[in-house]
């Protein structure tokens, strides 16, 4: 499995509160308002059990700033248990890297930090259980609709309680390059030469989710979340062209973690708006010791997380793969030079056609020539390496 890991997002300062909302779960959250918004700590992370945490420190910026978010560098991390455990964190690549081992049910737990003369912790906590994932699907509801994944957790462990998830997912599609090619002109031979494997003919791209998303099991019967919309993708987006595949992530969470994804959710979609809550009213469970300033974060806690990957095929959704007009260069009875001097441009032969003829009867060569680019996937950002989950 891979690093429960929160979204980086760097808080700038702003004015008011308002009614926070998600679709399909709403919750509402009062917020005291603060004077005092820049320069405070950011803690961005989660303590996972056996996995690599990945914790970000870093200071806000007051609105009118035109810096960059203020990374918190020579800072004390690490992850302590009640039973006297500790994981200490290493500074790495601008984040505070921690190994945790096994965590144990019975043992609260609780991120320790001591930066810029100051020592901060997160509220200990218990490491909560998460149920696996039953299911994940892609749905399309009209034939001009975006696709939908939609999750549904398994069944709670505890049918009478209200649960709370997050979820992250990391995607991978397969791109295809514009065009492709059996052949190269050999400038030597002065010739089109036949050659398999010029160009790779797929690659492949990922990415990361850009938010946490939350969910509620509040209005569901027996407190089982299902079909619940994580997500949609564009039918126009290349992911979906041909074959596109997510590996979903599912964390129990507490409902103050909750409501604390919530309210970051409000002030992230509304940065800089006129009713949006300052950062200083955010929810938080971390606390400075050593004096009253605020901080900004939630730390969760998790005994395990759960993993679900699924594969959306273009052949079973209407996509609208865009028509691309044929942009290769065409050349007629192109002369030997001629066709030496566009391979020294650059150019790449796509297509020799020999079986025309012109009005007066005479052989027509028609010639295709097409950029490097338009050719091969890695110069659009794509890796030609399969993956080794991708089922072909």
């Amino acid at each position: 499995m891979k690093e429960c890991k929160l979204l980086n997002f760097y808080i700038v300062a702003m004015s008011m509160a308002a009614v926070l909302a998600l679709s399909g779960c709403v919750e509402e959250y009062e917020a005291d308002i603060s004077s005092e918004d820049s320069n405070l700590l950011v803690v961005e992370g989660s303590i996972c059990s056996e996995k690599l945490n990945k914790f970000v420190l870093s200071r806000t910026q007051a609105l009118n700033s035109s810096n960059t978010p203020q990374m918190v560098t020579g800072a004390k991390v690490s992850v302590r248990g009640s039973d006297g455990s500790e994981y200490t964190a290493q500074p790495s690549d601008g984040y505070y890297a921690c190994q945790v081992g096994a965590l144990s049910s019975d043992v609260e737990y609780y991120l320790h930090i001591e930066a810029d003369g100051e020592v901060y912790e997160s509220e200990p906590q218990a490491p909560l259980r998460t149920e696996e994932i039953a299911e994940v699907t892609g749905e399309q509801d009209t034939p001009e609709s975006n696709i939908d994944v939609l999750v549904t957790p398994a069944e709670p462990f505890a049918t009478d309680k209200v649960t709370y998830y997050s979820w992250t997912y990391d995607e991978t599609w397969e791109v295809h390059p514009e065009y492709r090619t059996y052949m190269y002109y050999d400038t030597r031979l002065l010739c089109p030469v036949v050659k398999m494997g010029l160009f790779p003919e797929r690659g492949w791209k990922d990415a990361k989710s850009s938010t946490i998303i939350v969910g509620t099991s509040r209005n569901y019967e027996g407190q089982h979340i299902r079909r619940l919309k994580m997500y949609d993708i564009d039918r126009g987006n290349e992911r979906v062209f041909y074959k596109y595949s997510g590996l979903v992530h599912q964390r129990a969470i507490t409902k103050a973690e909750y409501e604390y994804e919530l309210a970051r959710r409000q002030t992230s979609s509304e940065m800089g708006g006129l009713f949006t809550p300052l950062p200083s009213a955010l929810p938080t469970n971390i606390h400075c010791l050593t004096s009253k300033k605020h901080v900004i974060g939630f730390v969760g806690c998790s005994l395990n997380t759960s993993e679900r990957r699924f594969f959306l095929r273009a052949m079973d959704y209407s996509i609208n793969r865009p028509y691309l007009k044929d942009s290769r260069l065409w050349y007629e009875n192109p002369s030997p030079t001629f066709c030496c001097q566009l391979v020294e441009r650059g150019l790449f032969l796509c297509e020799w056609k020999t079986d025309m003829m012109t009005p007066d009867g005479e052989p027509l060569v028609q010639t295709a020539w097409a950029y490097d680019y338009q050719l091969d996937v890695r110069l659009r950002g794509a890796y030609i390496e399969k993956p080794d989950f991708w089922e072909d």
